[in-house]
């Protein structure tokens, strides 16, 4: 599987937020990131595994969300523009409705200037956990409560949040946060098993 490109663009390149949305609009085919520096990360597809997987991830977390009522749950395609001038796109998020709320329309329609409250980031082979690392770290810099980054080849989850080390657990059959995500029992056992 090929790996990630890095694209730099010469500083006299327009690289405002309209500009990102409309190259990303352009290129559907594409799942484009941009640095806190400004620099492109253009990644391949997902392979079936992964592909599965995630969309496993969004179905339980989503059928837990609609029953919940208190946020709605975004998938990889999603844009948020961080505080730092980053545009990530976790796997899964997840944004309180109230704060949703506080955007306009046009706001809705393109990348959501804010963090999630939660997010999720599932490693696919063309990934390393390093650079994953590192990005669950920039998430919570900038304002996510919570996130967990799933090394499916190594089975385990890492459970990131602001000002706290992170925390290592080892094929748990499930994740769950019972001040924040009430209710939740997100199932893992699809994770840990191949197509």
């Amino acid at each position: 599987m090929p790996a990630r490109l890095d694209l730099r663009l010469p500083s006299e390149s327009p690289r405002d937020d309209d500009w990102l949305f409309a190259l990303c609009q352009a290129n559907r085919t594409l799942r484009i990131e941009r640095s806190s520096q400004g620099d492109l990360v253009i990644m391949p597809p997902t392979g079936a595994e992964t592909g599965a997987r995630n969309a496993e991830l969004n179905r339980h977390f989503g059928n837990w969300a609609a029953t919940d009522g208190r946020g709605r749950v975004f998938d990889s395609s999603t844009g948020f523009l961080l505080p730092n001038g980053a545009m990530r796109s976790p796997d899964l998020a997840w944004v309180l409705r109230s704060r949703l709320a506080e955007l306009s329309a046009q706001q809705k329609r393109q990348f959501l200037p804010l963090a999630p409250d939660v997010i999720i980031e599932l490693a696919s082979p063309s990934d390393t956990a390093d650079a994953l690392h590192a990005k669950l770290g920039e998430w919570c810099d900038n304002g996510v409560r919570l996130g967990w980054l799933i090394l499916p080849e190594e089975r385990q989850v890492w459970r990131y949040a602001p000002q706290a080390e992170p925390i290592c657990l080892q094929a748990p059959s499930e994740l769950r946060d019972a001040e924040l995500l009430p209710g939740l029992a997100l199932p893992l056992g699809s994770i840990w098993e191949s197509l």
